[in-house]
């Protein structure tokens, strides 16, 4: 098995793995206890018009802050603990969803805190190649995405006998290794400041945690549901 790591397109036309690990990757994994669906797009008026077409609940950001009328912003802490009888989450993030637009392949949804279930997940489901891709913030490298697939790489390397990995997946690996360092990365990068400085550091801490949630987000027919 091809197993890799990239940055925005995947070079995989097996399975992907999408990685926005703060904050968008995490908020899906999440909404998972609640929604059984959560459905992504790409700009706010798209948003609205999900609304008015199947209800449900308006959940998106840019540049870290919520977006107006929407009901929370792009937060995996108050998805996980809203209290809603509505079962569609319509979600719009400055990166994440962005990347999901051009995906052909086979695309779940991967982050610290379901990293190795989605490991194990994406070697149920390859059959020759498996990319994990850093979604970045706008268009530019983000180490907390970097960090997040190494802990992901790791657990498909540690369970996938035939492992081709790539030297750039395996430069993840080891850079994922030291979780103390890890979370001083996390908290030190651009995107959590930014989120700091805007009240998330709730968010900022959860999606840091490793391995809390057995979800895995799989994207089919412009949908997000749990892969079982």
């Amino acid at each position: 098995m091809n197993v890799t790591l990239s940055f925005e397109e995947t070079s995989s036309n097996d399975v992907s793995i999408m990685v926005d690990a703060l904050r968008a990757s995490s908020t899906i994994t999440l909404a998972l206890d609640n929604f059984k669906k959560v459905i992504p797009c790409f700009t706010a008026e798209e948003a609205f018009n999900l609304k008015d077409q199947f209800g449900g609940i308006l959940a998106g950001e840019r540049g870290g802050k919520q977006l107006e009328g929407f009901d929370v912003g792009n937060s995996p802490s108050a998805v996980k603990d809203l209290k809603t009888s509505k079962d569609i989450l319509i979600l719009t993030t400055s990166n994440g969803t962005r990347i999901l637009e051009n995906m052909t392949s086979k695309v779940l949804i991967g982050s610290m805190v379901n990293a190795k279930s989605v490991g194990l997940k994406s070697i149920e489901l390859a059959s020759e190649h498996i990319d994990v891709v850093m979604a970045g913030v706008r268009g530019e490298f983000a180490i907390e995405d970097y960090l997040a697939s190494g802990e992901i790489l790791y657990w498909i390397s540690k369970n996938l006998n035939d492992c081709e990995l790539s030297e750039y997946a395996q430069s993840a690996i080891l850079a994922s290794r030291d979780y103390k360092s890890l979370k001083e990365a996390f908290f030190n990068s651009r995107s959590a400041k930014r989120l700091i400085e805007l009240n998330y550091l709730d968010d900022v801490e959860l999606c840091s945690m490793k391995n809390i949630t057995d979800n895995v987000a799989i994207y089919k027919n412009n949908e997000l549901s749990l892969y079982i």
